[in-house]
């Protein structure tokens, strides 16, 4: 990736959604305000979100917290598997764990998730071109913000799992020239108040 310039990636996971997944519950709502008025002071050039309902109503309530944001729906935004992987590469302690957990995945899901993830990789990673910083925002799912998070990290393309995030919590990860990519703050929720923390985690999980 090469670029002349360095490129902020604001990534949030969407707000609460509703059981049926159709949009975002009152709660999901208000988190995605808080998240857009806490990046009022931000610079961004653009915001982009995947095209499942979910996703498009928080990048839209974050964007009635911002002036004249142009908003992009975007495939690679998506909610999909980004990489399958297979036991070998799984720690043997939670290989079961995590196989079990990929059997959901539809045959649709294992087809189109690593060229969707390669995609995501080209529009939102990397230095950009030019003399000016690039500031991004894309509204996304757990998974796609676990696997660019993994990617910073130089870890095993395994690694994206177990990686959660919360609804409308913040990751940023900087790309500079020259530099290895760097993880500046992830599962960020100090925007939202204590009972809007933590929501898509299982209870047990809360802190």
């Amino acid at each position: 990736m090469t670029g002349t310039a360095t490129r902020y990636l604001y990534l949030a996971r969407h707000g609460e959604a509703l059981p049926d997944e159709s949009g975002l519950t009152e709660d999901g709502c208000r988190q995605a305000t808080l998240l857009g008025r806490r990046l009022r002071d931000i610079p961004l050039a653009a915001v982009h979100h995947g095209p499942l309902p979910r996703a498009e109503q928080t990048a839209r309530l974050i964007g009635d917290q911002l002036k004249d944001m142009p908003l992009h729906c975007s495939e690679a935004a998506g909610d999909y598997v980004p990489y399958m992987p297979s036991r070998e590469e799984l720690p043997a302690e939670s290989a079961d764990y995590y196989l079990r957990f990929l059997e959901g995945a539809s045959d649709e899901e294992r087809e189109n998730g690593p060229a969707l993830v390669r995609r995501a990789m080209d529009l939102f990673t990397g230095p950009v071109d030019g003399d000016e910083d690039r500031h991004e925002l894309v509204v996304t799912h757990n998974f796609l913000v676990a696997w660019l998070v993994r990617e910073a990290m130089y870890a095993p393309k395994w690694r994206w799992l177990g990686l959660n995030h919360a609804n409308a919590a913040l990751t940023v990860i900087r790309y500079a020239p020259d530099r290895p990519a760097a993880v500046l703050f992830s599962n960020d929720m100090r925007h939202l108040p204590a009972e809007l923390r933590w929501t898509g985690f299982p209870p047990e999980l809360h802190i």
